[in-house]
């Protein structure tokens, strides 16, 4: 279903089947891996404190307190965005060295091992190698999450690159409901099957071995990265399937000659870089509010938050696929819409919707307990929450790097905003159980729409230089006021002059 609306979503516009197909092989076994590792973490939260606590007693005869037990799942969740900072941080290098499509298929070293190491920790008797294991697919997510949109920006044309980059965010969702439907009791979220459900990530990791060495390399990285001129115009013909616009091919050459003689920038390179400050400073806001709402850490206590809100235990597990189904139903939304409404109209207001439901969610968590119907709309508040998510940030975040950095400052702009959003995924994923509201996210969210709607340019439709073009009115606003004060200066200084003769 997923690949058949992908293929009609682009096949409309051209004939490009060879990107539809290249986007679901990489995003099978790339950024589908972060909603689903996201997800399969919710079922066997009590079987893994379980194991937790017979393994402390088994090696030192402790019986550990119940705090100490949570304590213990929260890192063993939370390392998971540990391993996804360190994806982030060696993703840059990565892409620069390898390039796009083999970091992606080099990725896979870090999933493999992880697996291994989840399916044999139990008889093992080693929770410590469910820690490593969820921080080594952390790394794969933090790779996939940074080089795969950057992979589909540069291999998409212009009129598709929001629709293709977006699609890592549908796939992300996909992988979220696919794991929640995993870990029902049913299938391998049993006590017997755990091990199992924790290393299955391995599956789509193989279907991405398989079928992502047939699709070429990003002809921008081709061209421009390694001067190969024939290799990137093999590329973009098996990409279009057909021959090469001259107007797309232009627009690749324009950039390569912005960025002859230069090398890839460093990160903290950017930070001294006035030319970018503005870019830079957008993706820090976006990426670090990605997590800062909140949104991804209730995949993560899902129960907990059902719980919360008046849920039986019997029936959290099927109410739990409804967030990831509305999210991915969302995204799917957005994908339809990010051409025609534009990057900015949909994240400022997924932002400011999200706004309105964390006021409503924390009122009706605190009243749930006087008024019979508030656990109801304490639910129907998480459901809207995902949605108004999937509507714009969810998606649109992950694109802007791609958009708004040249190519020798994209790699390191995806390392930034790569480590910020897992740091801060880490940072809410520890501190979540012990919040009882969701005001701290509706700042979080309110202040990001104002930020959107006061400095963000709209990018659709638009090329690199007139989007650097729009940029560089906020990022020369003060040299060019000091210039024309210093021009008036001097013209009120000659008419002085002339009248003074």
């Amino acid at each position: 279903m997923l690949y058949t609306l992908l293929m009609s979503l682009l096949y409309v516009q051209g004939n490009v089947g060879t990107l539809a197909l290249m986007v679901a092989s990489a995003a099978v076994g790339g950024t589908v891996q972060y909603g689903y590792n996201l997800a399969i973490m919710n079922a066997p939260t009590v079987y893994i404190q379980n194991f937790v606590n017979e393994t402390f007693q088994e090696r030192w005869g402790i019986q550990l307190e119940v705090y100490e037990v949570t304590l213990i799942w929260t890192f063993i969740v939370s390392i998971f965005s540990l391993g996804g900072l360190t994806g982030a941080l060696v993703a840059g290098p990565m892409s620069i060295h390898f390039g796009r499509k083999k970091t992606l298929l080099l990725n896979n070293i870090f999933l493999m091992s992880s697996a291994l190491l989840a399916i044999t920790s139990q008889k093992a008797r080693s929770f410590e190698m469910i820690i490593i294991s969820r921080f080594l697919v952390g790394i794969n997510a933090g790779v996939s999450m940074n080089v795969q949109p950057m992979y589909f920006g540069e291999s998409a044309p212009k009129h598709l690159r929001g629709a293709v980059s977006l699609s890592s965010a549908v796939f992300t969702s996909f992988g979220l409901v696919v794991g929640q439907v995993v870990g029902l009791r049913e299938l391998l979220g049993c006590e017997s099957c755990w091990p199992y459900l924790l290393a299955s990530n391995a599956v789509p990791g193989f279907f991405q071995l398989l079928t992502l060495p047939w699709f070429p390399e990003s002809p921008r990285y081709l061209l421009i990265d390694r001067g190969d001129k024939d290799a990137c115009l093999k590329a973009l013909r098996q990409l279009r399937g057909s021959e090469v616009q001259r107007a797309e091919l232009d627009e690749i050459l324009q950039e390569q000659a912005e960025a002859e003689g230069r090398r890839a920038q460093q990160p903290w390179e950017l930070f001294t870089d006035h030319s970018i400050r503005w870019q830079l400073i957008s993706v820090t806001v976006l990426s670090s509010a990605m997590q800062l709402c909140g949104n991804d850490s209730i995949y993560f206590y899902a129960s907990y938050i059902f719980q919360e809100a008046g849920i039986s235990a019997e029936h959290t597990q099927y109410v739990t696929i409804g967030t990831g189904t509305c999210e991915f139903t969302a995204c799917i939304l957005c994908n339809l819409l990010i051409e025609q409404q534009g990057r900015r109209l949909l994240l400022m207001g997924g932002y400011a919707l999200m706004t309105g439901w964390a006021v409503v969610f924390t009122v009706a968590l605190s009243f749930q307990k006087v008024v019979h119907w508030m656990p109801y709309l304490s639910m129907g508040c998480i459901f809207t929450y995902i949605l108004s998510f999937g509507m714009g940030p969810a998606g649109v975040t992950g694109i802007l790097p791609t958009e708004i950095f040249n190519q020798t400052a994209r790699p390191a702009a995806y390392m930034i905003a790569g480590s910020l959003m897992w740091l801060n995924l880490f940072i809410i994923g520890m501190i979540f159980p012990f919040l009882y509201c969701f005001v701290p996210f509706g700042a979080v969210c309110l202040l990001t729409a104002l930020y959107i709607g006061f400095f963000l340019p709209e990018t659709k439709g638009k090329t690199l230089s007139a989007i650097t073009n729009e940029f560089n009115k906020l990022n020369f606003h003060e040299q060019e006021a000091t210039g024309k004060r210093k021009q008036a200066q001097y013209q009120l200084g000659e008419i002085c002059h002339s009248t003074a003769l």
